[in-house]
């Protein structure tokens, strides 16, 4: 984006941080209260911080934590933290005790709408809450105790602080977003080093893959958020819950989230060429039913620049936004293998320490690009691609005929090859390989459709069990195909739900297909009475052999 002339010699930026360093939290509006001091020398006070370069300015209200013996003379690395959606920051005297003692300084804040911070919520638009994470690295530049950062940057190097990141799901787009906008503003980001959990690279993605409103996430969402967002969101909830779609304002009257919603994440960066070129050490939860593996995957994959990418690594884990699946039925676990690999915050103070020291990156302390815990919990599965994908099942033709209300019917089906219903209405079941094989990545469907109806819908996943009546969704996840307009022959892909299991000897992958799902419910899973026609049916499965 930047040539390195023009970074170089982007005056404008090397005197806006030449007066940040020289003046200090003077230059920032900054307020701050009295702190207290632990027993073990560590200390916190709460400050407030102003956004004044957002397109909406507000005080940010923040609580820092400065490790016993952190001086001008003997500085340490800071770490940003921040919450959840309707959550609020860390402020407690025995908050962040393993970070601290291990000479890392944090800044936990609460996110513009949130706790004792001003505004309201625009949930990570960059020029709002991008702006604001600048404005809170601007006030870490202004502390002489925070170390400076080795990094080649074109600004001075007392206005270039030693910062990290770490916090999920909303404390996690907080992160990439701020990195992003930084990028985005100055060619480079002052961030050392990023740890983001369970969050998005799209957010109109996750909330309604396929323009299909995930509706029991959203009603959450909203549940615990509606007092702090502007307008326009009331708009989108209320539209997608009446009608079942996801409002791109192509109507007289629909609100636009689309939209609004593209560029609040690295998705909507991507087309302006922004990537991230710092490490970053993704943390995603392959039971995540909100922002599922596949976010991390394109994240990873699309969001770092090559360089970055070298030094970064994912690892999924079975959490997240983990809400159980009912039907179709799917298995969800809460177990992951043990080690310290796999304990994410330990590995993510071994990242920073990596990072701070000089000494390796994300991929040292992973031991590959994705380590991924299986299904079971039992192990995890280090790969280096998650979207090598074995062809299964091309050839299959199936004609599927839902009656609108949820019940779905096999009519016909080639080749010989058997798909099983265990009731009325309920999901169906199409071999794809017996155990024992071992899938971990990012599955898609492939299919040539037709549809004789609007808003045709079906929910697909992988599963597997002993037969058709046990099988259960690996990993609690479902993705729809969706067909609002009649089509003819069309080609369709999709992504199926990233995942990594076992299937063991006895037991048979299947591509399971529904007409609903308890991820996607009221109009969110509504089918008009049809038939869909999915000719040469090809699942493609990223099998592991190791």
């Amino acid at each position: 984006m930047f040539s390195e002339h023009e970074r170089a010699t982007d005056g404008l930026t090397r005197r806006r941080y030449l007066t940040l360093a020289a003046a200090g939290g003077t230059a920032l509006g900054i307020a701050s209260s009295s702190g207290t001091v632990s027993a073990d020398g560590h200390s916190n006070e709460d400050v407030t911080i102003r956004s004044d370069e957002a397109a909406d300015p507000v005080d940010i209200a923040a609580t820092v934590y400065r490790p016993a013996g952190a001086t001008a003379s003997d500085p340490v690395p800071m770490i940003l933290h921040s919450h959840g959606w309707s959550g609020s920051r860390t402020a407690s005297d025995g908050a962040f005790r393993t970070e601290l003692d291990a000479d890392f300084g944090i800044l936990s804040f609460d996110q513009r709408g949130h706790g004792e911070s001003g505004g309201q919520a625009h949930i990570q638009e960059p020029d709002r809450e991008g702006r604001d994470v600048i404005a809170v690295l601007d006030y870490v530049a202004g502390l002489d105790w925070v170390a400076r950062s080795a990094t080649d940057l074109p600004i001075p190097t007392e206005a270039n602080p030693m910062v990290f990141a770490m916090g999920g799901s909303y404390g996690g787009a907080y992160q990439l977003v701020g990195a992003f906008t930084e990028t985005r503003e100055t060619g480079y980001t002052r961030f050392d080093a990023l740890a983001p959990q369970i969050t998005w690279f799209g957010l109109t993605e996750s909330l309604a893959p396929e323009n299909v409103p995930r509706s029991t996430w959203l009603g959450a969402l909203y549940a615990v958020g509606s007092s702090m967002v502007p307008r326009y969101i009331h708009e989108s909830f209320a539209y997608s819950v009446t009608t079942g779609l996801w409002p791109n304002g192509d109507s007289v009257g629909e609100p636009d989230s689309e939209r609004k919603l593209r560029d609040n994440g690295p998705a909507g960066f991507l087309d302006e060429g922004v990537r991230i070129d710092v490490p970053v050490l993704f943390g995603q939860g392959l039971s995540d039913n909100l922002f599922n593996f596949n976010q991390a995957w394109k994240n990873f994959e699309q969001g770092l620049t090559e360089a970055a990418r070298a030094n970064s690594a994912v690892v999924g884990y079975n959490g997240g936004h983990a809400l159980p699946n009912a039907f179709p039925p799917g298995t969800i676990s809460y177990t992951n293998p043990s080690g310290p690999t796999n304990d994410f915050a330990s590995a993510r103070l071994r990242f920073f320490k990596h990072v701070r020291d000089g000494t390796g990156d994300a991929r040292d302390v992973v031991g590959a690009r994705y380590r991924l815990a299986t299904a079971s919990g039992s192990r995890a599965v280090s790969v280096e691609h998650v979207d090598d994908r074995t062809p299964i099942g091309g050839g299959v033709d199936l004609q599927v005929t839902g009656d609108g209300d949820g019940g779905l019917a096999i009519d016909s089906i080639n080749d010989g090859i058997a798909a099983t219903t265990t009731g009325a209405g309920a999901p169906l079941h199409l071999p794809l390989a017996e155990g024992p094989v071992t899938v971990a990545g990012v599955p898609d469907l492939s299919a040539t459709v037709t549809s004789e109806n609007v808003y045709q819908r079906l929910f697909a996943a992988l599963s597997d069990g002993e037969t058709p009546a046990t099988a259960q969704v690996l990993q609690n996840n479902v993705m729809p195909l969706h067909e609002p307009e009649p089509v003819d022959g069309v080609d369709r892909t999709i992504e199926l739900p990233g995942v990594a299991a076992d299937v063991r000897e006895g037991e048979t992958l299947f591509l399971t297909l529904s007409a609903t799902s308890d991820m996607f419910p009221l109009h969110g899973s509504t089918r008009t009475p049809g038939v869909m026609l999915l000719e040469d049916l090809t699942v493609g499965v990223p099998l592991v052999d190791d």
